[in-house]
C-alpha cells in the first residue's frame, strides 16, 4: 500500500471546525426553455467588453485571492 500524507487522525479538522451556517431561502430556478432564454439574453444580447478584448464565461476571477 501507498504511503499517507499526514496523520489520519487530522482528517475532517477544517470542516468539523467551520461553523454551521443555516442554508437561506432562495428563490425557485428557472428551467427548461426560461432559463435557456436568461443564458442566451447573457451570453448574446447584453454583452459589455471591452474593445478587442475576448468573452469570457466568468470574467470576475482574476486569480486566486486567498
Amino acid at each position: 500500500m501507498g504511503k499517507v500524507h499526514g496523520s489520519l487522525a487530522r482528517a475532517g479538522k477544517v470542516k468539523s471546525q467551520t461553523p454551521k451556517v443555516e442554508p437561506q431561502e432562495k428563490k425557485k430556478k428557472k428551467t427548461g426553455r426560461a432559463y435557456k432564454r436568461i443564458l442566451y439574453n447573457r451570453r448574446f444580447v447584453n454583452v459589455t467588453t471591452a474593445p478587442g478584448a475576448k468573452r469570457r464565461m466568468n470574467p470576475n476571477p482574476e486569480g486566486k485571492s486567498g
